[in-house]
């Protein structure tokens, strides 16, 4: 596994050291590296699987583009990797490491949106810009200069939970946790407008802790509602004792749904047989000839199949980063590569505006606001141990119907 491309910090301090004239100037000498930070989460039950396939789709980026070419002088490209470890403390430890390291050009990650939040408060003061694929609290754009995410984000994917839940499932009364992360409680919120709004009735909603594993007791209390489904909004572990533990409190027969926080290898392998019919909505995953070779070359490099769906949104992010670098980068007198996070930023932040880019996840096209693809929800259900997608799931048809 490609694990060279890790950065020895020290190396690097006496790089890029910005004067007060040139506060957003990154300098780099011919010989030495362009520095990506690369914030994902790498520990945590259920957590590291998704963590580690951003870092693995952002690796082999760089395996298929590893250099930089800017005024006809190449350089190469590597990561600076940290563990966001899917938290607020963990975003606020990373976005004060990377502001503190005068090399690194910019930052891919980090993986949830609690870190993305805390982290785009300081990359917002330090004049760096973050690319997130996986971060989707709707807010998150709006709130922060700094923040560009190559996923959708969640204000489509609930309103379109809410439609499936009402429409294509035909249930009226459902149940809500969340885990207390800015992903799942705005997630949460979105749906429970949405739901609301159609003609359902949200007859419960609660919270559980990260890092529990009972959650009977909350069960219990979900139960007393009767609720005809619970919607959770979180990650594998707690989804997986969810989905096991219902059963203790007589919801054995109450269908189940996350969001492509759980549509992981981990959530089926954690919650085993009580994984079956569970659902899913997710960012429609892009069929294509480029996707398809681009995960035919992630096996045949790492070894494995990927573990989470934020592979490719990962490399987009990466070859966003390096597409800016060669278009605002100058070579100096000295031959020093130099670079504005300034303008680094605004390149980024209108990224394919006037002419969509074809990114491996399809056209990315920024609109100044750090949104940077289409919104499409996919849906799916655990069959047979493995998620299958619906294909007869058609929401602009439902919501052409509520109209």
């Amino acid at each position: 596994m490609l694990r060279t491309i890790l950065v020895v910090l020290a190396l690097f301090a006496l790089v890029a050291v910005p004067t007060a004239a040139q506060e957003d100037l990154i300098v780099v000498e011919p010989g030495d590296p362009v520095v990506l930070g690369l914030a994902a989460v790498l520990s945590g039950e259920g957590l590291a699987p998704i963590g580690e396939d951003i870092v693995r789709g952002a690796e082999l980026a760089l395996v298929q583009r590893p250099t930089v070419t800017v005024g006809e002088v190449e350089f190469e490209v590597v990561f600076d990797i940290q563990d966001d470890l899917c938290s607020a403390e963990g975003g606020q430890a990373i976005g004060n490491y990377f502001a503190a390291q005068p090399a690194v050009v910019g930052v891919v990650g980090p993986t949830c949106s609690s870190a993305c939040n805390a982290s785009a408060t300081i990359f917002d003061q330090a004049g760096y810009t973050s690319i997130s694929a996986s971060c989707t609290n709707p807010l998150l754009a709006q709130d922060f200069e700094s923040f560009i995410r190559t996923a959708p984000s969640d204000a489509a994917q609930g309103a379109d939970a809410a439609i499936f839940i009402f429409d294509y499932l035909g249930l009226t009364k459902i149940a809500t946790i969340h885990d207390g992360s800015a992903y799942g409680e705005g997630l949460v919120d979105v749906l429970s407008e949405a739901f609301v709004a159609l003609g359902g009735e949200v007859v419960a909603a609660d919270a559980v802790t990260v890092g529990d594993t009972d959650f009977r007791s909350t069960l219990d209390a979900v139960a007393a509602a009767g609720p005809e489904l619970i919607f959770f909004g979180g990650f594998p572990a707690e989804a997986a004792r969810l989905a096991e533990q219902r059963a203790d409190a007589g919801l054995a027969e109450v269908a189940f749904m996350g969001a492509d926080g759980i549509k992981t290898t981990e959530f089926i392998d954690l919650a085993g047989e009580v994984a079956e019919g569970v659902y899913v909505s997710s960012p429609a995953p892009v069929t294509s000839d480029v996707v398809t070779a681009f995960i035919e070359a992630y096996v045949e490099e790492f070894g494995i199949d990927p573990t989470g769906p934020y592979n490719t949104n990962a490399a987009d992010a990466v070859n966003m980063f390096l597409d800016g670098i060669e278009a605002v980068g100058t070579i100096n007198a000295d031959g020093n590569l130099e670079v504005s996070r300034a303008a680094l930023r605004e390149f980024l932040l209108n990224y394919g505006a006037e002419e969509a880019v074809e990114g491996i996840t399809g056209l990315i096209s920024c609109n100044g606001d750090g949104e940077c693809v289409a919104p499409l929800t996919s849906f799916a259900q655990v069959q047979m141990g493995e998620f299958v997608t619906l294909e007869d799931v058609n929401i602009m048809e439902m919501e052409e119907t509520e109209e």
